[in-house]
């Protein structure tokens, strides 16, 4: 069974509002679900993995269709104890995001809960959790591949195994960085000319960059179970496809790709969501809010609390590749902008037009106009994504980036 569940419909959904139960008897089951009336409630994303770092646990608060987006709970006290007397206490760093004071790792046996105190006082707890069995993963596949909408494109394969048959559950997550490459980069750049006017200097261009790095991460979850298999193997599931038009496969790219092997409860959770989230009952005025989990109030039991905390054991691996390993001899995709050069004049009778044009931003030089025509001025200019890759991402090499 294989699931994709749309980032927009996790936790922070702004119109689904579920009260959820389970029926869990070893393995996944169906379960009943109630709509209510919009409330603001308590949003608890929190993974805890048997990854030696600082853990983080996300809180906000649900909120309308209408309403811009959700809002961080801030000054809340979170701890998590390991039912052996430890508590790891989290740290408030802004926008929702509580960092573990120390570095930890979730360890097999433990039963682990998660503990928090909003600011006004109430108070909140978690179900015992316990680590899932550690299963790693074999390997990671880039292919070219046709995908079944007929787009030609390049598919991230995983594979993996669990000989003790004890895993089953997987969500996938993935952070891929890729080279850019600014097509109409120049060496040379304008200023206006200090002595005023509009009138412009070339000078070496020490502001734009040609080559930059950028990461993005998965905006979906991704879950796939083997409970149904004949024996607990992912094979070739695929966590991205990338189709050939994307820019960001054009000089080269790299993923790395996590794999959580979730519970019963936590895959139950993530698929439920997918589901409920496709019914068009869901986008009634009357539904924005949550799906519930197995975190809850401690003052009173009727409080709803969207989230679920998850203890899961991790693997992830790393892959690159060039757009000419699979398209050799191939044109590369269209950049993220078409990047037409212009030439608008120096000026107007109505004063200035090039000059504000670079001093806001805008726009690059590109290079000399030769053979100006009627209205138009001695330089080409681009949109400033065309001549700085800074607009996308960073001229820093990661650490990890290897050719």
């Amino acid at each position: 069974m294989t699931i994709m569940i749309d980032f927009l419909f996790s936790f922070k959904n702004r119109f689904l509002v579920i009260s959820m139960a389970f029926s869990l008897m070893g393995c996944i089951e169906a379960f009943d679900a109630e709509f209510v009336d919009f409330e603001s409630a308590l949003v608890i994303e929190a993974t805890i993995t048997n990854e030696l770092k600082q853990q983080r646990i996300f809180l906000s608060r649900s909120y309308e269709f209408d309403a811009e987006g959700p809002l961080a709970e801030s000054n809340a006290t979170v701890s998590v104890s390991d039912g052996t007397g430890t508590t790891f206490s989290f740290e408030d760093t802004g926008n929702g995001v509580y960092v573990s004071s120390q570095a930890f790792a979730a360890e097999p046996g433990r039963d682990y809960e998660l503990s928090i105190t909003t600011q006004d006082g109430r108070s909140y707890g978690s179900e015992t959790s316990q680590m899932t069995s550690e299963t790693t993963i074999d390997e990671v596949i880039a292919e070219r591949i046709t995908n079944d909408d007929g787009e030609d494109g390049m598919a991230i394969l995983v594979n993996s195994f669990d000989p003790s048959g004890n895993a089953k559950n997987y969500r996938y997550e993935y952070e891929e960085t890729y080279r850019i490459i600014a097509p109409e980069w120049n060496p040379t750049s304008l200023i206006g000319d200090p002595e005023g006017g509009c009138a412009m200097l070339k000078v070496p261009n020490t502001t734009d960059d040609e080559i930059c790095y950028r990461t993005d991460f998965s905006n979906r979850i991704i879950l796939t179970s083997t409970e149904d298999l004949e024996e607990d193997r992912v094979s070739n599931f695929m966590v991205r496809f990338i189709s050939r038009d994307n820019y960001i496969i054009s000089h080269r790219y790299s993923v790395l790709v996590r794999q959580l092997v979730q519970s019963n409860e936590a895959f139950t959770f993530f698929e439920t969501l997918n589901e409920l989230s496709g019914s068009e009952s869901l986008f009634s005025q009357t539904q924005p809010g949550f799906l519930e989990g197995n975190v809850f109030s401690n003052d009173n039991r009727d409080e709803r609390v969207l989230g679920f905390f998850d203890v899961s054991s991790v693997s992830e691996r790393r892959i690159f590749f060039n757009y000419d390993d699979f398209y050799p001899g191939e044109d590369l995709p269209p950049y993220i902008e078409s990047c037409r050069r212009g030439s608008p004049p120096i000026a107007s009778p109505a004063g200035c037009v090039l000059r504000p044009l670079i001093e806001s931003g805008a726009g690059v030089y590109a290079g000399d106009n030769g053979e100006p025509m009627e209205g138009e001025g001695p330089f080409f200019v681009v949109s400033r994504v065309c001549g700085d890759c800074n607009v996308l991402g960073s001229p820093e090499v990661p650490n990890f980036w290897v050719e």
